[in-house]
């Protein structure tokens, strides 16, 4: 599924592919077919990219989910900067170009803290890109727990996009933003919460559980 939404942020890719592959259409000679071609593959590329499944989250109200769709790269005991200012268990999930890249609320709450960051924009697998990067910080809090949510762009990924603001109250499984193209999300959980999944494990935004709360 796409949602408008979604696709509104990519408005200005498309207009550059259908411009390009309108001006090789026009004119008609053998040597347009094949960049006609790479053009249209690249704007139903964009289409795909921009898909935005509705998707079920788990009722479980101990449940931490994913906040992105993508692989479990890293899980760390590390101190969170922003927000607790405190020692937290961190699951980063990186994303490739071919993960949906829409950014969901890991737990019902209300947003408390929405900062965006200026920095350098380092391969998101890059063990530096965390602390380097051009990011937006998220925290989300309930009677049980604050969560933070940190979207981190990469090497392609040039823009992050937020979609929800301070005071919102959401749902787990809520869409709060995006990034556009490959990058890396980090999610911050209590010490005592529980892990649940593991370094490598594919995960989904708002579907799988990658830890609970105690």
């Amino acid at each position: 599924m796409i949602r408008f939404q979604t696709l509104w942020e990519g408005r200005w890719i498309f207009a550059v592919f259908f411009a390009l592959t309108g001006a090789l259409w026009s004119f008609q000679s053998a040597l347009s077919v094949v960049p006609s071609i790479v053009g249209m593959f690249l704007i139903l590329f964009t289409f795909y990219f921009f898909r935005d499944p509705d998707r079920i989250a788990p009722a479980d109200p101990l449940a931490v989910v994913a906040a992105a769709d993508g692989v479990v790269a890293d899980i760390r005991e590390i101190e969170e900067p922003e927000v607790t200012k405190s020692q937290m268990k961190r699951i980063g999930i990186f994303l490739s170009v071919f993960n949906v890249h829409t950014n969901k609320a890991p737990i019902d709450g209300k947003i408390i803290f929405s900062k965006e960051h200026e920095g350098a924009y380092l391969d998101a697998r890059d063990p530096d890109a965390s602390g380097k990067n051009a990011a937006r910080t998220w925290a989300f809090e309930n009677h049980r727990a604050t969560v933070v949510v940190r979207q981190l762009t990469g090497l392609i990924a040039r823009r992050i996009v937020g979609w929800s603001k301070i005071g919102d109250t959401v749902q787990k499984g809520d869409r709060f933003g995006m990034i556009r193209f490959g990058s890396r999300t980090e999610i911050y959980v209590p010490m005592d919460a529980e892990i649940t999944a593991k370094v490598g494990d594919r995960v989904e935004g708002g579907v799988t559980v990658i830890a609970r709360l105690r």
